[in-house]
């Protein structure tokens, strides 16, 4: 691998763009998928982009609890060793060319999966929930994340994540209200249950107890956390790595397989486009609200009309770039629980050339124009959406 070197910031640590006040990165659930964002981060670190804020759901949560829990050269080592511990697992030892054998050998892996559960993350009961007595640990799900626990425990320095001068989030939902929620660390000191609670997805993984709650998998309601980040009133720009591992765009499904696969990128998609258009309304309600107050006369504004006016005429900015893992030919929709060696290592490179190819374009790396307020891009369609 190339340290790309026709970057603005090549060999400058912690780089910004002009008028950018945080570096965000974002990362969606997609379990075994996962790996592409190891490999997101692998291509930002080499060229020194460092974020500030960190959040993810479900496995982007415990890829940024590996990220934010190490200090900056540290960080790689921390997610390749994750990603080569839960994929130990060795199904075939030769896989001949073509791709039927490859479908062949994922499903192998994906069923070793479903049986045996995933070295260092979790593991099959011993006792299936069809068999258990209401109430009994085994009840309600059929694996044991314990093996997480222990891998953030030994990977994860909470009190470094913890720290005030980062920002760390992850979501979940509270499995009693059905509520969506985030733990932050500007609110919240996390631990390794905050995290394992926005991986914890029903009925395979049990829900993760935080003081009288239960909590499973923040991808239920929302399994991005873009939202999170563009709802905050700091008045802060932000640069935005959104690294997503569902594509809302497909091809038209030729075989069961496909539809299966295709219903589950519809569903875990990150909606980007929706959550962007709000912003982009209520920055407009805001600026209308704005042009209003210029017009009442200066003697009838109060001190609450004029606090208010100077919040409204300096709104952030934010510039997203949008990382979508693109879905190999082979893969069916067994592709976020196959968990092989060979799968991972391609998904990481996915996710590293991706983001060597978006760090080339400098005239992404900016802050919107004045007046825009939003600008997104996406390597894979080389065109914004404003």
């Amino acid at each position: 691998m190339h340290k790309p070197t026709s970057t603005p910031y090549a060999d400058a640590r912690g780089w910004k763009p002009e008028r950018c006040d945080r570096v965000a990165l974002v990362l969606q659930g997609g379990g075994a998928l996962g790996a592409y964002q190891a490999g997101v981060f692998e291509a930002l670190h080499e060229v020194g982009v460092e974020p500030d804020w960190i959040s993810g759901v479900s496995i982007g949560a415990i890829n940024s609890a590996l990220i934010a829990g190490n200090p900056p050269e540290r960080r790689v080592e921390a997610l390749r060793t994750f990603w080569n511990r839960i994929t130990d697992r060795k199904i075939w030892h030769y896989t001949p060319d073509g791709d039927v054998f490859r479908q062949m050998r994922n499903m192998a892996s994906s069923w070793a999966t479903i049986m045996l559960g995933q070295p260092g993350f979790f593991e099959m009961r011993p006792q299936s929930p069809w068999f258990s007595m209401p109430g009994a640990d085994s009840a309600t799900s059929y694996y044991d994340t314990s093996p997480l626990r222990e891998t953030l425990v030994e990977l994860v320095d909470f009190d470094l994540l913890n720290d005030p001068g980062r920002r760390f989030s992850v979501g979940a939902v509270n499995m009693l209200t059905g509520n969506f929620v985030y733990f932050d660390s500007k609110t919240t000191r996390i631990e390794p249950e905050h995290v394992m609670a926005s991986g914890a997805l029903p009925p395979g993984f049990p829900a993760v107890r935080i003081g009288t709650d239960y909590y499973w998998d923040g991808g239920l309601v929302s399994n991005t956390p873009l939202q999170h980040l563009l709802a905050q009133d700091d008045g802060q720009n932000s640069l935005v790595f959104q690294v997503d591992l569902f594509s809302a765009r497909g091809s038209l499904p030729r075989t069961i397989q496909d539809v299966a696969a295709r219903q589950k990128d519809i569903l875990y998609s990150s909606r980007t486009r929706n959550t962007t258009d709000m912003y982009q309304r209520l920055m407009r309600w805001k600026k209308r609200a704005h042009e209003a107050l210029l017009r009442v006369p200066e003697d009838q504004l109060t001190a609450e009309d004029r606090a208010m006016m100077a919040k409204l005429a300096d709104q952030p900015e934010a510039t997203i770039l949008q990382l979508i893992y693109q879905q190999k030919s082979y893969e069916g929709d067994q592709k976020d629980y196959e968990f092989s060696g060979t799968s991972m290592k391609e998904h990481w490179m996915s996710g590293y050339e991706d983001t060597r190819r978006t760090l080339l374009r400098k005239d992404w790396l900016q802050m919107p124009p004045p007046g825009v307020g939003l600008v997104t891009h996406d390597v894979h369609r080389d065109y914004d959406n404003i």
